[in-house]
């Protein structure tokens, strides 16, 4: 199986870090015991610029989650269709090709789910096979792609397509000022990427699908994640986090890459989920990697933000369109998040 096309979208709002956190000074007011910590921290996310579903002064007007989740859903559709168009024009595939359609966001909730309203505004197949994920996080892009291979290994001459889109602006808690809402709050952006995959038995000129592993670790829930109450989705971030990467991800990559007699010195490529500085940092000691091995991942957290499961494909999408490895070369897809867990892919360019 392979990886017919990758193309993301994104908000036509874009601000630099500095308006953002301007902003958010003037919104919260005097509920900021300590202004200088919110500036502080946004100015150590890593991140330069960020994509928003709505204009800053329109946020105060999401009074109720209720409210929220219904922007979400008409922005996250939005933002999945155009996503999902230009990844199938750059397969060369149309809409009437899709076989199946996985469908990941964390922001939002609705039944009938997502991929519902994406199939009606594109006018895709009725018989399409449709399969909505929630609560992945940060992960659900890797867990995503990992299940549309599982479908088009099933069925070679299919195509799968993933959705990952994430309006994670909408999820901002207007009366939190704990240290992990400040840090999302200069972090997380709204976008959508779409990866369309293809069986064996399809010619494409992407990436193959070579395994993929999947790692949970017991007893590991408070690490990251949401607490949902009647005001919506309050982050968990714990600071254990970069240490847990840390002592965790090389050994379980290691007896991946065992299994197919490889080792981190066979591995060319490295298409690594923007969790963050902290997260970038620990993947790289984890890893024995250099800024210059994540350079793609680090400029794509510069340039968007951390957009959860959208943002590892879209450095998926930035390694295909502009510095895609020799052919030959193997890769390896990562991306961690709540549960906590973790998720591999090996490629083969």
């Amino acid at each position: 199986m392979k990886i017919g096309g990758a193309a993301g979208a994104f908000p036509s709002h874009r601000y630099h870090q500095s308006a953002i956190t301007d902003a958010l000074r003037a919104h919260w007011g005097t509920k900021l015991e300590r202004p200088e910590l919110l500036t502080r921290l946004h100015s150590r996310t890593g991140v330069d610029y960020r994509n928003l579903a709505f204009p800053i002064a329109d946020y105060t007007r999401f009074e109720r989650w209720g409210q929220a989740n219904d922007a979400w859903l008409e922005v996250a559709a939005q933002l999945g269709e155009a996503a999902l168009d230009a990844a199938l024009e750059r397969a060369g595939l149309k809409q009437l090709d899709l076989d199946a359609l996985f469908v990941v966001s964390i922001t939002g909730v609705a039944s009938p789910s997502l991929d519902a309203r994406l199939i009606n505004r594109m006018a895709l197949r009725s018989d399409i096979k449709r399969t909505p994920i929630f609560g992945l996080g940060c992960v659900g892009g890797a867990v995503g792609l990992t299940r549309a291979a599982d479908y088009v290994r099933a069925y070679p001459a299919q195509a799968a397509a993933l959705v990952a889109v994430e309006v994670c602006s909408l999820t901002l808690q207007h009366d939190d000022m704990s240290t992990p809402n400040l840090i999302s709050s200069g972090l997380f952006a709204d976008g959508a990427a779409a990866v369309i995959l293809v069986g064996a038995e399809r010619l494409s000129t992407g990436p193959t699908i070579l395994g993929t592993r999947s790692v949970f670790y017991p007893d590991s829930e408070a690490i990251m994640g949401w607490d949902i109450s009647e005001k919506g989705f309050r982050i968990v971030l714990s600071p254990q986090l970069p240490e847990f990467i840390q002592n965790r991800l090389g050994a379980d990559l290691d007896r991946f890459l065992a299994d197919f007699a490889l080792s981190r010195n066979d591995i060319g490529n490295w298409v690594i989920h923007t969790g963050g500085p902290k997260i970038l940092e620990a993947v790289e000691r984890a890893l024995g990697l250099s800024d210059r091995d994540l350079r793609v991942s680090w400029d794509s957290l510069r340039r968007h933000g951390n957009i959860s499961s959208a943002s590892v494909l879209l450095v998926l999408e930035e390694t295909m369109m502009s510095c895609r490895p020799a052919p030959g070369a193997l890769g390896i897809l990562a991306a961690m998040g709540p549960g906590f867990s973790s998720e591999f892919i090996l490629l083969r360019w």
